[in-house]
This record gives C-alpha cells, sequence and structure tokens, in this order.
C-alpha cells in the first residue's frame, strides 16, 4: 500500500513539473511565450546594455537582435501579428543593424530612440511578452523606451541621469 502511494505521488509531482517547465509548448491548458518574444528579449538586452554605458555589448546584443528578427518564424505568427510585423521587420532591423555596427554610444542611442518607437508599435499590436511591458519617456530627451520593469533605467542618460524618466504605458 505505501508503494502504492508513493509511486502515486512521485508520477504527480512528476507531471506537474514537467507542465510547470514545460513553457514553450504551445500545449492547451500550458502558458507558452509568443513567437515575437525572442525580439524583444533582445530588445531588452541593447537597452540594458546602453543604461550601463556599454556601447560594446550594445553592439554586440544588437546583432544578436538582427538574428532573432530573421529567426522569426512566419508560418508560427497568427495572421494578425504576421500583418503587424512584417512592415516593421525592415525598421527594426535597419536600426539593430546600425546599432551593431557602431561603437560610438551617442549614435547607438540615437538609432535605439526610433528602434524603441518601432517595437513599441509591435508591442502594442501583437503579444509580445507573457509579463507586462512598460514604456517609459525621458522628458530630457523626449525619447521613449521599453523595460520589462516599472523601475526607471534610462538608456539615454545610463549612471549620468539613471532614474530620469516616468512610465507612460503599461502592455498586457
Amino acid at each position: 500500500m505505501k508503494s502504492l502511494l508513493a509511486t502515486i505521488l512521485l508520477c504527480s509531482i512528476t507531471l506537474f513539473a514537467s507542465a510547470n517547465n514545460n513553457v514553450l509548448t504551445g500545449k492547451p491548458g500550458i502558458i507558452h511565450e509568443p513567437v515575437l518574444a525572442q525580439v524583444l528579449h533582445s530588445y531588452y538586452d541593447i537597452k540594458n546594455a546602453l543604461v550601463n554605458g556599454d556601447a560594446a555589448v550594445a553592439s554586440v546584443k544588437a546583432a544578436d537582435m538582427v538574428k532573432a528578427l530573421g529567426d522569426v518564424d512566419m508560418k508560427g505568427l497568427s495572421e494578425a501579428d504576421r500583418t503587424a510585423y512584417t512592415p516593421l521587420q525592415e525598421k527594426l532591423s535597419f536600426d539593430a543593424h546600425h546599432i551593431s555596427e557602431s561603437k560610438d554610444i551617442t549614435h547607438q542611442r540615437e538609432h535605439f530612440s526610433s528602434l524603441s518607437n518601432n517595437i513599441y508599435k509591435l508591442a502594442k499590436a501583437t503579444k509580445l511578452a507573457v509579463e507586462p511591458v512598460y514604456q517609459a519617456y525621458c522628458p530630457m530627451k523626449k525619447m521613449y523606451w521599453l523595460s520589462s520593469e516599472a523601475e526607471i533605467k534610462n538608456p539615454y542618460y545610463g549612471k549620468a541621469m539613471l532614474t530620469c524618466g516616468k512610465v507612460t504605458d503599461t502592455i498586457q
């Protein structure tokens, strides 16, 4: 009897753990990450590098974003997501490519502004993330950016004015 209870308990734990760890399967009843999530994650990596004032890392992360944009499985997108993504793909790739080619943080931040505006359009039109996406605004530069957290970490000024800005929109 103890053996049967132990087996049932073990099977239940295994099944529960498997369901919780299998977030990318898309199986019914299991939360899965959206197809375009890697694009957003790459964007966040660029933003974090700019917050830290690290042009070299921003360049590498922007190259990762160019790759993520090229790797998007168009067949995996819904028709509405494909319609929203297609006209923005080239614009996103253009800015990410320019950031990847530059080691000048001022130039990177200029392209990051355009990149941010276009990724915001994509975030408003599609589901980029399971978690909320925060749009923040820098009143000194009059530029926006997206973040995975509500806490302000300004990519346009970095450590010089790290907390300058405010959240203007939350996309859920």
